[in-house]
Order: C-alpha cells, then structure tokens, then sequence
C-alpha cells in the first residue's frame, strides 16, 4: 500500500514541478498529461509491479525542464528513481544536435529499466504528434522527428516486445498523420 501512495506522491510532485508547462503542440495540453501517459505506459508494460521506474516514468523529465537535482529527487523517492531519472535525461549544456546524437549512441547502452522508460517516453511523443502536432514545425522537420525517434527506438529494441509494438503503431500513425498533412 505504501507503495501506491509514493506513486501518487510522484503524480502530485510531477504536477507541481509542471505546473505552468504545456506540450509543443497546437492544443497546448498540460504536461502532465504526457507524464501520466508515460508511467500508465511503463505501469502497463511491467504489470503494475515496479513502483520505482512508474515513479521515475512520473519525473523522467523534471531534470531536465523544472532544474531539479537527482540529489532532490533522490531525497524524495529513492536513488534507484533518481538514477533511472537521470539515465534518461540529456545534458542540456550541449548542443541541440549534439544531444539527439547522444540519444541514438546511448540507447543501445542504456540499462534495461531505462530502456523501458525511454521507450515509453517516445511512444507518448509520437502520439502527440499524431493528435496534436507542435506548433510551427514544418512536415520536413516533424518526419525529421520520427525518423530520429526510430534510430533511437533501434537501440532499445529487445528491451519490451509490447511497448516496442506500441511504438511501432506511434511511429507509422504520426508518419501517415503528417504526409496528410502535405
């Protein structure tokens, strides 16, 4: 029980810590939504039995855009979710390019929890691009995006047959959903 209560302390905290973010895309939904689609995903995938990586799924990028520490996050849910965390998150020191190399080169190298997290975390981006494309963004750049998305996914393949179909799914929707868009 005590499990399920530090999940929904993880819901809350995301939420917080997003609070005045919204997705990329024209309908500029909240971000929440896309950190609850992303640990119901990786819930699903493990059958609801591993508390810390749904955890990690809720905070997966509050390092990353809120300027939290895996020390904070640490403190709060434990240093396996912090360093699930922060297996997923980029250096956003570098270079746009660079840190989109960096994903592709990692992926295949990356634990096998944070496989699962990554996965999911593509799955529901592909998604939105489905439903609610970001703003602004050219057919060129959104296939750019889902190109890169696949090269990424390659490296992850193995880790979750099931969320992999799930991502192959995203991937061919978005595609079609964009060259409509033509």
């Amino acid at each position: 029980m005590d499990a399920w209560i530090t999940v929904l302390h993880a819901a809350n905290t995301a939420a917080q810590w997003h609070v005045h973010q919204r997705r990329k895309g024209e309908a500029a939904e909240p971000y929440v939504n896309h950190l609850l689609e992303v640990a119901l995903l990786v819930a699903q995938a493990t059958g609801g039995k591993d508390f810390d990586l749904v955890i990690a799924a809720l905070l997966h990028d509050a390092i990353e855009d809120c300027e939290k520490s895996a020390d904070e996050i640490a403190r709060h849910f434990g240093p396996d979710v912090a360093e699930l965390v922060r297996a997923v998150t980029d250096d956003k020191s570098l270079p746009k390019a660079e840190r989109k190399r960096l994903q592709v080169e990692h992926a295949a190298h990356a634990m096998p929890r944070a496989k699962i997290l990554k996965l999911a975390d593509k799955i529901s981006n592909l998604r939105a691009m489905s439903g609610s494309p970001p703003k602004g963004w050219s057919i060129e750049r959104k296939l750019e995006y889902i190109n890169w998305s696949r090269q990424v996914v390659g490296g992850l393949r193995g880790a979750h047959a099931w969320l992999e179909g799930q991502f192959d799914q995203a991937a061919d929707a978005a595609e079609t959903a964009v060259r409509g868009q033509g």
